[in-house]
């Protein structure tokens, strides 16, 4: 019970990674608050983790490219469990195209979800971490922010993103004892990955010959939100099976 009596915001958690990373936590004594897009979804994951675990699990629905709601679902946070102490910042989106084809739009709305909405949520949690002198933010990258993919300039561009911004709140809030730290999966077996995940040329790419489980994912999530990894800020770790190397 690695995080008993800690309280923790999984933004995207209603399925795949998120879902995952918010039942680890869960499983490890955790209290969680699970955003999503659905009210619907987000509750029906909170009662499964929660019946699981044995935690305070709890759905809210938020668009975290408005900043307004992310305020709003924030502050609701705050008075339903009195505090937050991990931040991790998950949701994403694609829109795959290549640039030549890709439209404005395709290139908004990933940026919104995967970049601003991590940098709205992170703002929430910025001056509660510092007062406390105790906080983890985890962001979830993407070795497509490492490396590029083609077809991806948006996702890339949002997973790099990411990183820089990882390093940044790293330096800023390293006086306040609070970390920063990013995750950089490669392929995961979820829903996303459904239609890539029997490709040869894809896994012929990874040195395991085998994508990720979101369990995976989930326990170096559940490493840099504990005490043990006090001393771990500003990194981007890759877990890729060794596809970015």
């Amino acid at each position: 019970m690695i995080l008993k009596d800690k309280v923790a915001v999984v933004t995207g958690a209603s399925r795949g990674i998120g879902k995952a990373i918010a039942a680890m936590y869960a499983k490890n004594g955790a209290s969680v608050a699970i955003l999503a897009t659905g009210a619907e979804s987000a509750a029906a994951a909170a009662a499964e983790i929660a019946a699981g675990s044995g935690s305070v699990v709890r759905g809210y629905a938020c668009d975290v490219t408005d900043a307004d709601a992310v305020k709003s679902v924030f502050k609701q946070i705050i008075a339903d469990f009195g505090t937050v102490d991990i931040l991790v910042n998950n949701a994403g989106i694609t829109r795959d195209k290549l640039m030549m084809t890709m439209k404005p739009d395709d290139f908004d709305s990933v940026i919104a979800v995967n970049l601003r909405g991590a940098f709205l949520c992170t703002k929430e949690v910025y001056s509660i971490f510092a007062k406390k002198r105790t906080g983890r933010i985890i962001n979830m990258a993407s070795v497509s922010g490492i490396m590029g993919n083609a077809g991806q300039a948006n996702y890339s561009a949002s997973k790099a993103g990411m990183i820089g911004m990882t390093k940044a709140i790293a330096r800023e809030l390293a006086s306040r004892n609070v970390t920063c730290n990013a995750i950089a999966p490669g392929f995961v077996t979820t829903d996303m990955t459904a239609a890539f995940q029997e490709d040869e040329k894809i896994l012929e790419s990874i040195p395991l010959k085998r994508f990720a489980s979101p369990e995976e994912i989930a326990a170096l999530a559940l490493f840099l939100a504990s005490d043990a990894a006090g001393y771990i800020t500003g990194e981007v770790i890759r877990i890729d099976g060794g596809m970015a190397m």
